[in-house]
């Protein structure tokens, strides 16, 4: 008589992003037999999050208020800034105070609202938004003409920005939101549905746990993230160097969920979010 195998445990499917930024938070994690990733852009996470393709998502915090069902979020990380982000800026043609259209970056939802705030809090300006696959070319037009502005997020910003010639007036997001409200700004947070079975209950639990303890290890070996993997991207050593170890944020307290409320208060206010939903946490 033979014995049965013993089921196998399930994978806690994490849905994450591919950009150098996200290392900090997820580096090491597929050596755990416990967690299964998917990778994606910032803006296809929250889709895969809702049909159920992932378990636990790094998602835009506007999809927080923008899904049409409750999540939650994981306080075991985030990616966020006080100050200059380096890889969220906009490229313009004319001054900043002139824009009045913008090719917008389709890998993120955040940054294309948090733009759209930062332009009429500072400046007035309510101006077209015009979805952008950075993928598909360079947003020129039949005659060849390239876009007054661009709004670019990710690896691309350093490694395949505009020509500066052609676009000289430049706004980093993050810093310019420093200088709007005194507060840190939050981008992505980790995400998951609202309550399930007992069973994913103690594996997304399980999960966070794990994310937790990888980001504080990571935060130890930044200059062994940057050298596996940041010159192989095409990033120079040193601004790699600066950006993982002191321009981003990884971890979310009072402050940081302080700039999340405030964004999400000045979005609404502008009509670009929903009204804003009390933030709800995976408990522990």
């Amino acid at each position: 008589m033979t014995t049965a195998p013993p089921p196998i445990a399930a994978r806690t499917r994490l849905g994450v992003v591919s950009y150098l930024n996200t290392l900090p938070l997820i580096a090491g994690l597929e050596s755990l037999e416990s967690i299964e990733l998917d990778h994606a852009v910032p803006s296809a996470l929250i889709d895969r999050l809702l049909r159920g393709e992932v378990d636990l998502a790094l998602c835009s915090v506007a999809d927080y208020v923008k899904s049409p069902e409750p999540l939650r979020m994981a306080p075991v990380g985030m990616l966020g800034c006080e100050g200059a982000t380096m890889t969220v800026r906009l490229y313009s043609r004319v001054p900043i105070a002139r824009v009045t259209t913008v090719h917008a970056d389709t890998d993120s939802h955040t940054s294309v609202i948090l733009l759209q705030v930062l332009l009429r809090e500072r400046f007035g300006r309510a101006v077209e938004m015009i979805d952008f696959d950075t993928r598909s070319g360079d947003g020129t037009d039949a005659e060849g003409s390239k876009p007054e502005s661009l709004l670019l997020i990710g690896d691309k910003v350093v490694v395949a920005a505009p020509d500066h010639r052609e676009y000289p007036y430049q706004l980093d997001l993050g810093e310019a939101w420093l200088e709007s409200t005194g507060l840190p700004f939050v981008f992505a947070v980790w995400m998951c549905r609202a309550r399930g079975d007992d069973a994913l209950e103690r594996r997304l639990r399980t999960a966070a746990a794990a994310l937790d303890h990888q980001r504080r290890h990571n935060r130890t070996r930044i200059p062994s993230i940057v050298h596996r993997h940041a010159i192989a991207r095409g990033w120079p050593k040193f601004d790699a160097d600066r950006y993982l170890d002191s321009m981003l944020k990884y971890e979310i307290g009072p402050r940081e969920i302080e700039g999340l409320e405030t964004f999400f208060r000045l979005a609404h206010r502008h009509g670009l979010l929903p009204a804003p939903r009390p933030l709800a946490f995976l408990e522990g």
